[in-house]
């Protein structure tokens, strides 16, 4: 209650701006994949958008259920992509997030992941290497195929999970910081692995690294990285993500490069999309800053394709690949044919397409842990045309559809590989 009234005010005012364009054509309903579980019109796009239309009154009388009714989305941007007056639904949706979360304060447990932890890469980091030496005594393996883990007892917030376990050596533990200048290849890009691969995948970043090491691309990887900022940002608050934007947006900055890569759809789309659309409240300086270094950043399959360029062998016939599209990446930034390449010049792969193939897979981050059982709902439906195309490898570019995707597979018992399109690209080097 104690936020600036002013600046609430004009945050609603932003918002109403932005609203005008819904239709109410209700087209969003067949793609929600929210929706398509619980069929209540208050979890669709449209639904969403009718409530925010009288946001100010409705925060004053319930600002609770608000809040409720916006957590209740993947944020996947499935609306947004297929949405005929080109609503921005997503920029509202998080827009709408912060102004509720301004005006009802942070829960104390948000609070200290995002403001004690988050926001201190050190202490995070820390605490984690902490935890992957200990994980152990509490877990137990799932999938020899996979490498899922479960917990040994009923424990809060896991439950039923099967997930997989933190990295015994995180990426900065296993690799250096890079500061190499380009050969061959004359590009010089910055890199930066993100949460998940530094600390639950780094064999991932190590296959990022491998394919640039190869085609001898400069490579700045700076210590002292942050998260992107979308957590913070999907439970609306914009403090702790404007702090981890300036923090990642000065380490950058010491260096000049031609492209920021990431191996994570997620990240990709919060820097690229996210980071400027959210910067309103910066100073013009650093709103120009942020724009800058927003323009650089490419998801690591497109500049490999794209820029780099790869070679093609004859159609393979080896194991069988299929391949998931991240929503943050082909609904987002529009990536969907440079994966699918990446696969394909493995000549002892071959890729095979499953049903709905950019269907979502349910994870949404936050909206796993607050609502499982839809979240493994949707996520089972992706698991079933996983295993209906007869692949033995499912391939993504994102690392959080990696989790979500092992645990469906992982509590069937399916015999199915989990793998991100790098490591798929990076045998073949």
């Amino acid at each position: 209650m104690s936020a600036d009234v002013h600046q609430l005010a004009k945050m609603l005012h932003e918002l109403d701006d932005q609203l005008v364009g819904c239709m109410k054509c209700g087209l969003c309903q067949a793609v929600c994949p929210v929706f398509s579980e619980t069929m209540r019109e208050g979890d669709v796009a449209r639904g969403k958008i009718a409530l925010l239309e009288n946001l100010a009154h409705e925060m004053i009388s319930d600002a609770q259920g608000v809040q409720e009714k916006l957590n209740m989305c993947l944020l996947c941007g499935s609306c947004a992509a297929n949405c005929p007056s080109g609503v921005k639904v997503l920029d509202i949706f998080l827009k709408a997030r912060v102004i509720v979360n301004t005006y009802l304060g942070l829960p104390a447990a948000k609070k200290a992941i995002f403001k004690g932890l988050l926001t201190r890469p050190v202490v995070f980091n820390s605490l984690l290497d902490v935890a992957s030496k200990f994980q152990g005594v509490f877990t137990k393996q799932a999938s020899d195929i996979i490498g899922s883990s479960c917990a040994r007892i009923n424990a809060p917030i896991i439950g039923q999970r099967h997930f997989m376990p933190l990295a015994k050596k995180s990426l900065r533990k296993l690799e250096k910081p890079r500061n190499s200048r380009p050969g061959k290849g004359g590009y010089r890009v910055a890199f930066f692995p993100g949460c998940l691969v530094d600390k639950i995948y780094p064999h991932v970043g190590q296959a990022v690294l491998k394919a640039l090491e190869h085609h001898e691309i400069g490579v700045y990887m700076p210590s002292g990285q942050a998260c992107c900022g979308i957590p913070a940002l999907s439970s609306g608050d914009k403090e702790s993500f404007d702090t981890l934007v300036t923090t990642n947006l000065e380490i950058f900055e010491k260096e000049n490069f031609d492209y920021l890569l990431t191996p994570c759809a997620t990240c990709t789309a919060t820097m690229h999309e996210l980071w400027p659309l959210m910067s309103g409240n910066r100073t013009q300086t650093l709103q120009e800053r942020i724009e800058a270094m927003s323009k650089k950043v490419m998801d690591v399959t497109q500049f490999m394709v794209d820029v780099v360029g790869i070679e093609m062998p004859e159609a393979g016939s080896g194991t069988k690949v299929t391949y998931h599209d991240p929503c943050h990446l082909k609904k987002s930034m529009g990536v969907s044919a440079q994966p699918r390449a990446l696969v394909r010049s493995n000549a002892r792969m071959e890729l095979i397409e499953m049903a709905e193939p950019d269907r979502c897979c349910g994870c949404g981050g936050s909206f796993n842990l607050e609502h499982y059982n839809l979240s493994k709902d949707i996520g089972t439906i992706k698991r079933d045309h996983i295993v209906a195309s007869g692949a033995a490898v499912v391939a993504t570019a994102c690392p959080a559809c990696m989790l979500q995707i092992s645990d469906m597979l992982s509590q069937h018992g399916d015999p199915v590989a989990v793998r991100h399109v790098m490591e798929i690209y990076a045998e073949t080097l």
